[in-house]
């Protein structure tokens, strides 16, 4: 028999966990299914060596309490995984939220009944639910890319996608190591493991833009320094351009030349994202502008590489694309690992991975590498992924995945013409399918949510579903700033083009997030233009 609710809540992550707490908060029978045996969400499936922050860990917070944000003290600036995994630990136990999560609990399919405007969902386990509101907090990048080469089953060593690493971990010491991929994961493994293997081939594709990390211990002093700010960044982090605690400041047309360069040079000793995401938002949007500031940051990588064969392996060529137009990875000391004898970049850009054998890797010339151990850091496909993994169906038989295999369109990113009562979080067409520091957009998105589901509750309606022209409007207003940039113009994940078929189109909403939750919080001031509300309430007590 289907446990009945007033809202489902898939993924114990980072939304997940706050959007339960919500819900709960406001008296409605609520639940939480979550296909690990933890919560953590990104923090429980991504156990790759090196894996840690590029968020500064006092902004990559809840902030709804300031007691739970004081309550907890970070080790560094940019911790790593495990501790990360502690913290959410502390949330979950902090606001007893365990109690309402079902663990081990995959969904496979979700139906929506016009006849009774509720969904039923099913899960692997065999566990039914019918639920009024489903919300998926499945994540952004949470569908790894796992089948990608031919003939891996085949492969006697061990294999592992990077958001499947083992818990346990792998025994690395002493062996021949493949790392496929050198985006932001695969730039993590390798500075990590390069001083454990024996020996590391590296397979690089499409050479990366990578910043410095400086990532200082924080004792006393330090966590004093941030809690005491709490206040400061609540109020500043949801209307910043990214959601960080900077914005971009300088505007690339007032300064000479040596003002832009001394500007750089100043960011770029940060060691952050902020030459990305605060020093000159024009290299989004202007040719001229990106070329140069692409270059200042090729010449910082060349200056460290100096052989030009890791250099053309490594570096992206003038023209090729622009800084921040693809995701920006911090780095430690990761072009110098190149350096060392145990440590051989291949580059695979025109001689690609044919197939993986039984002793390794095979490229298209046939040339074999043979080894133990093949860590795939080969990324996600990124926004839809997630839900379209699930068989979901909406009204008149439409399909979720049918659906964002023809166009990838929603409303605001949190809902979609032909699915009433689903709600999403970082899902494409909003800040949080990419472009932000992601605990200001999903706190924001999932308290827009529960504002709406009260607003249902208060009015005596139990459906709501964007209108055809509510989320044309949206679209097209998505579109308009999105083709502007350079990103529009760039293949990479951003766009979907790294999972073949996938329709393309920007993910990630590019008007700014400060902008985005001014204009959320318009549309439900106003009482949800753009939407269908309709039917009684049928919510169900809470138990």
């Amino acid at each position: 028999m289907a446990k009945k609710l007033d809202a489902l809540v898939i993924g114990a992550g980072v939304a997940g966990l706050y959007q339960l707490y919500q819900l709960r908060e406001q008296g409605f029978s609520v639940h939480g299914v979550e296909a690990g045996t933890d919560v953590g969400g990104t923090w429980y499936w991504n156990r790759y060596p090196g894996a840690k922050f590029d968020s500064e860990s006092y902004i990559y917070q809840y902030l709804f309490s300031e007691e739970m944000y004081k309550g907890w003290t970070w080790s560094e600036r940019f911790p790593s995984q495990p501790e990360i995994e502690r913290w959410l630990h502390y949330i979950t136990d902090t606001l007893d939220l365990r109690k309402d999560f079902s663990f081990d609990s995959k969904v496979t399919s979700a139906d929506f009944d016009e006849d009774t405007g509720r969904w039923r969902v099913q899960l692997e386990n065999g566990d039914r639910y019918d639920t009024q509101y489903l919300i998926g907090c499945t994540g952004m990048l949470s569908a790894p890319l796992t089948d990608q080469f031919p003939g891996q089953d085949t492969f006697q060593g061990t294999i592992v996608h990077t958001a499947r690493y083992p818990k346990d971990g792998i025994d690395l010491e002493g062996k021949r190591v493949g790392v496929i991929g050198i985006g932001a994961t695969g730039i993590q493994v390798i500075q990590t493991i390069a001083p454990v293997v024996e020996e590391m081939t590296v397979f690089a594709r499409t050479p990366q833009y990578v910043l410095p990390m400086k990532n200082p211990k924080y004792g006393p002093s330090e966590a004093e320094w941030y809690k005491s700010r709490f206040a400061e960044l609540k109020k500043n982090l949801p209307v910043t351009f990214t959601g960080f605690e900077y914005d971009f400041e300088h505007d690339w047309a007032d300064l000479t030349p040596q003002e832009r360069l001394d500007v750089l040079e100043d960011i770029h000793a940060d060691g952050s994202l902020k030459l990305w995401l605060a020093s000159f938002a024009d290299m989004f949007f202007k040719e001229e502008v990106s070329a140069e500031v692409s270059k200042f940051v090729r010449d910082k990588m060349i200056a460290r590489l100096k052989d030009p064969k890791l250099i053309d392996t490594l570096v992206p060529a003038a023209g090729s694309y622009g800084f921040g137009t693809h995701r920006v990875p911090l780095e430690t000391n990761y072009l110098e690992v190149y350096h060392q004898p145990n440590v051989h970049a291949v580059n695979v850009r025109q001689n690609p991975i044919a197939e993986i054998i039984a002793q390794g890797v095979k490229l298209e010339d046939g040339t074999v590498y043979d080894l133990d151990v093949i860590i795939m850091a080969v990324g996600f496909d990124a926004g839809t992924g997630a839900l379209t993994r699930i068989d979901i169906t909406g009204r008149d038989g439409l399909s979720l995945r049918d659906e964002w295999g023809k166009d990838i369109r929603t409303t605001l990113g949190m809902q979609k013409h032909g699915f009433p009562n689903l709600f999403m979080t970082g899902a494409p067409l909003a800040p949080s399918a990419a472009f932000c520091n992601m605990t200001t957009c999903l706190q924001q998105q999932t308290e827009w949510i529960t504002n709406c589901i009260a607003h249902l509750r208060n009015t005596g309606a139990s459906v709501i579903e964007p209108t055809v022209k509510g989320e044309d409007d949206w679209v097209a207003h998505h579109d308009e700033i999105a083709n502007a940039s350079l990103v529009a113009k760039t293949s990479s994940w951003y766009t979907g083009s790294n999972v073949p078929g996938k329709p393309r189109r920007v993910l990630s909403y590019f008007g700014g997030v400060g902008a985005y939750r001014q204009t959320c919080k318009d549309i439900a001031e106003q009482g949800y233009p753009g939407f269908k509300i309709s039917g009684g309430s049928q919510r169900v007590a809470a138990q």
